[in-house]
């Protein structure tokens, strides 16, 4: 049975095309017509192809669909085909029910945006690449999904591209990126150097018959070590998050597309698809869980004392794509995927939410210059509550159950340390969260008075005029003039039933995994486990490894008193922020002086821009400037090829001056060579 899988990402593609290539000339509701219409299909095709898998029986999983051989090189070859299981169909629901709910956001947070065909062109362009990547059925088709977002954000951070730090945050996203990338494709050469293939359903059995590898590290631990090099660059993990800071410069709606919900969590799913690999090496699982865990602390720490609402949210993602990486490294990527899940809801929603307050301030994004914004803008404040409340790990909403399965995981599998840095976090996560909440929506009104605040379109709205072409720059600064003056606001609806439908997901999102201690089926778990048991991805295989190491405890309590340990540090993180941030709104001033270079090493995010700066960037820079171009292309090449040049111009030049057109010159030319002949042939009778 044929689901016509390639439809689903085609859609997009489609969508980019006709925009892209048309779309300046076709009125706005035109390009929104095309734009929302090829995503609202691919989603509406996907909730049709999740039914359908849903009646495949066990050995009909995974369902695989080849259409061509794309790439033929000697006995190596790749296909153009699609790959549908558990973990796909999860991913593929993600990508397109998400997507399409914030390109309905879109509409009316960019209204008054020149360059705004491009935009969603841009848009509809990076879904087609992710749902490339998630249902690509070999590494080689992922690894062009995988490059394609990494194009695609580029576009979309750097969508003013006039403004000169929105261009270099996209070009630092690039090339960071391209960083990481080195190491995947590496892995990928590793693969087709070792076993001849990246087709998904031929490689996993090869690599089945491998040992784990418990003494010296081996070819798997190689590989899985240069793949989460790579993932490490797409999720924004620690050497490589210092790109998504900055890629806040980008549309609001990008940031919670992108480095939220879909993009980010790549590198995730390739570890979580390649889990036979890391399954087989304990040490690139373990790099993998310590790099996951150092991350989510340290963003964290980060995120405290952030003053700009979308920094705090970029820290906030980095933090929890950490415990997504940690949740894998100790082998539970039930969990992992789980949390991908409900972050993708709770901070796709927080990003939304973030942006309908700028919106409504006309640009402003400090949040020392907002507070009670509740009363002005209501539905935003209930949505942001929601998702405050779930990423803060608070029953009942979604962030908790995912959360606290991956911090049992960790300890339940012996990783106490892991543990307890996880733990930790969590509690520094509510209390930046709930900072955020109170200095935006609680307390006095802090910036201009409100009958002065213009009334802004989109987030980064004061650089309407940077999207593109100077007509557009034009039209968006007419738009933006013709609004006035007006207080603090709610968004449109059209911006606000996307905040609500997110909102509800974040709230019974996790409903879907409450654990058997809660009296729960763990329904998510029993649905996405086959995707991780070895002997369903090989099949005839027998499973050398469990692919899913979240024990069972029989003992339902000890569960639930871990529950209890990590909800009651998220109940002290809110007090800590409600008594700083709403009872005494004058001691975070003073103990800010107080904590000195602390606080002040925080802020400056640990100066690790700064350090690469020095170590790497300005190294790099003064060896291609002095070395590459001064001594070996100006000095080595230039001097050979213009020298050569010069050498027959100076010839030239000589012989030049022998034609001046002068008699006396031409006769004692002549009286030169005749006696230059007659000493010749003297010399030669002399012989």
């Amino acid at each position: 049975m044929s689901m016509h899988l390639w439809i689903i990402p085609l859609l997009p593609l489609a969508g980019a095309a006709v925009n892209g290539l048309l779309g300046k000339r076709f009125p706005r509701a035109l390009v929104n017509a095309i734009a929302l219409g090829f995503t609202a299909a691919p989603f509406a095709m996907a909730l049709w192809v999740a039914a359908q898998f849903a009646g495949l029986s066990p050995d009909q999983i995974p369902h695989i669909e080849r259409y061509a051989t794309w790439l033929s090189a000697g006995a190596f070859s790749a296909e153009y085909g699609m790959y549908l299981d558990q973990l796909s169909v999860i991913m593929m629901l993600v990508v397109t029910g998400v997507g399409f709910l914030i390109h309905v956001y879109s509409v009316g947070y960019m209204e008054h945006e020149g360059g705004y065909y491009r935009y969603f062109a841009y848009l509809n362009i990076f879904m087609f690449f992710m749902l490339t990547l998630v249902l690509a059925n070999n590494y080689l088709l992922m690894f062009v999904g995988w490059e394609g977002v990494g194009l695609a954000s580029y576009l979309l951070i750097g969508f003013w591209f006039l403004k000169k730090s929105a261009a270099d945050a996209g070009k630092k996203a690039f090339i960071t990126n391209r960083v990481g990338d080195f190491g995947f494709l590496i892995a990928l050469f590793l693969l087709i150097k070792h076993f001849g293939t990246l087709q998904y359903d031929s490689l996993w059995p090869l690599i089945s018959r491998y040992p784990v590898e418990t003494g010296a590290a081996g070819l798997l631990t190689a590989i899985g070590l240069l793949m989460l090099v790579g993932a490490t660059g797409k999720s924004a993990q620690i050497p490589l998050y210092v790109w998504l800071p900055d890629a806040m410069e980008g549309p609001t709606p990008v940031s919670a597309l992108i480095h939220a919900a879909t993009m980010v969590t790549a590198g995730v799913y390739m570890v979580a698809r390649s889990h036979l690999v890391f399954n087989r090496a304990p040490d690139a699982q373990m790099a993998v869980a310590v790099i996951g865990t150092l991350t989510a602390i340290f963003a964290a720490s980060i995120g405290i004392v952030q003053t700009d609402i979308k920094k705090v949210l970029a820290y906030s993602t980095i933090s929890q794509l950490g415990y997504m990486f940690m949740a894998c490294g100790v082998l539970d990527y039930v969990g992992g995927i789980f949390h991908l899940m409900t972050h993708a809801f709770f901070k796709a929603l927080l990003f939304l939410a973030a942006g309908s307050v700028i919106h409504g301030l006309g640009g402003e994004q400090d949040m020392r210059h907002m507070g009670g914004l509740r009363k002005y803008l209501p539905y935003t404040f209930w949505s942001m509550t929601i998702a405050t409340f779930a990423i803060a790990g608070l029953p009942p909403f979604a962030g908790f159950f995912s959360k606290d399965r991956i911090l049992w995981s960790a300890w339940s599998s012996g990783y106490h340390v892991l543990w307890l840095v996880g733990v930790i976090t969590a509690g520094m996560t509510s209390f930046y969260m709930f900072r955020l909440w109170f200095l935006t929506f609680f307390g006095k009104y802090r910036g201009p008075n409100p009958e002065t605040v213009a009334h802004g379109h989109d987030a980064d709205a004061q650089h309407a005029g940077h999207t593109g072409a100077v007509q557009d720059a034009k039209d968006a600064h007419a738009a933006a003039g013709s609004h006035g003056h007006r207080s603090p606001h709610e968004s449109p609806w059209v911006m606000v039933v996307p905040l609500m439908i997110l909102a509800l997901l974040s709230l019974v999102g996790g409903w879907a995994g409450v654990p058997h201690s809660l009296h729960g089926s763990d329904r998510f778990g029993t649905f996405l486990s086959p995707a991780f048991n070895e002997a369903s991805a090989t099949p005839g295989a027998a499973a050398a490894t469990p692919a899913e190491a979240k024990p069972e405890s029989e003992d339902n309590s000890t569960e639930l008193a871990f529950s209890s340990i990590s909800v009651g540090l998220a109940a002290l993180g809110f007090l800590a922020a409600w008594w700083l941030y709403y009872k005494r709104p004058e001691l975070p001033e003073r103990m800010a002086k107080a904590a000195g270079g602390l606080y002040t090493l925080l802020l400056d995010k640990y100066k690790i821009d700064e350090l690469y700066g020095a170590v790497i960037i300005q190294p790099l820079i003064l060896l291609s400037t002095n070395v590459f171009w001064k001594g070996i292309d100006q000095g080595l090449i230039d001097r050979a090829v213009d020298g050569s040049a010069t050498d027959a111009r100076e010839a030239s030049d000589a012989m030049r001056h022998m034609q001046s057109g002068n008699i006396r010159s031409y006769a004692g030319w002549v009286a030169v060579g005749a006696a230059a002949v007659i000493a010749f042939m003297v010399w030669r009778g002399v012989r």
